[in-house]
C-alpha cells in the first residue's frame, strides 16, 4: 500500500506541477509537493535522513536545471524569480523525484549502468513531456536535449547512491546492533 500511496503521489505531484507551470499557476505544484513530502516523512522510520535526501535532490536540480536555463537551451514560461536560475517549481520536482528514490525506485540500487540508460532516456523524455503541455520550451532542442541525457545519465546514479545513504526506510544501524546483541 505504501508503494502505492508514492508512485500515486508522485505521479499527482508532476502533473500538478507541468500544468500548474503550464496554465501560469507555478504555485500548483509545489503546494502538492509538500502534502506529498508530509506523507512520505511520516512513513518513513527516520524521516530527518529522507528529508535530507529531499534537500540533496533540491540542490541538484536547482544547479543542473539552472546550468541549461543559463546557457539558453530551455527557457520557463512561468515561476522564475530570475531568467538564470530554474523556476521553483522544477526544484520542487527534483524534490519531489526524491521521495521516489527509497521506495518505488528502489528496485534501481546497486545498478548504477542501469540508472544511467535510464536517466538518459527518462530525463529528457519527461522534458519533453512538458514541453508538450507547455511548462518548457527548447530554446536550443539539440543542445538542451544532449545535455539532458549526459547530465540525467550521471545524476541518476549519483541520486541512488546518495538516496542508499540517506535511506530513511531502512532501520537504524544501532537498531540493527542492539537487536543482534
Amino acid at each position: 500500500m505504501h508503494l502505492l500511496i508514492n508512485i500515486v503521489g508522485f505521479k499527482v505531484g508532476w502533473v500538478s506541477s507541468v500544468m500548474g507551470a503550464a496554465a501560469q499557476m507555478p504555485w500548483l505544484g509545489p503546494v502538492v509537493f509538500l502534502i506529498v513530502a508530509l506523507v512520505h516523512l511520516r512513513q518513513a522510520r527516520r524521516p530527518d535522513l529522507e528529508l535530507g535526501l529531499v534537500i540533496a535532490a533540491g540542490f541538484i536540480g536547482i544547479w543542473f536545471d539552472s546550468f541549461i536555463v543559463a546557457m539558453g537551451w530551455v527557457a520557463y514560461p512561468s515561476g522564475q524569480f530570475s531568467p538564470m536560475i530554474a523556476p521553483y517549481w522544477i526544484v520542487t520536482m527534483w524534490m519531489l523525484f526524491a521521495t521516489t528514490l527509497n521506495r518505488s525506485m528502489a528496485w534501481l540500487r546497486g545498478r548504477s549502468a542501469l540508472a544511467a540508460a535510464l536517466g538518459a532516456i527518462a530525463g529528457p523524455a519527461s522534458y519533453l513531456a512538458g514541453q508538450k503541455l507547455g511548462a518548457i520550451q527548447f530554446v536550443e532542442p539539440t543542445a538542451a536535449l544532449t545535455a539532458l541525457a549526459v547530465g540525467w545519465a550521471v545524476i541518476m546514479p549519483l541520486l541512488m547512491l546518495i538516496a542508499e545513504r540517506l535511506d530513511g526506510f531502512q532501520p537504524a544501524l544501532v537498531e540493527e546492533e542492539v537487536s543482534t546483541s
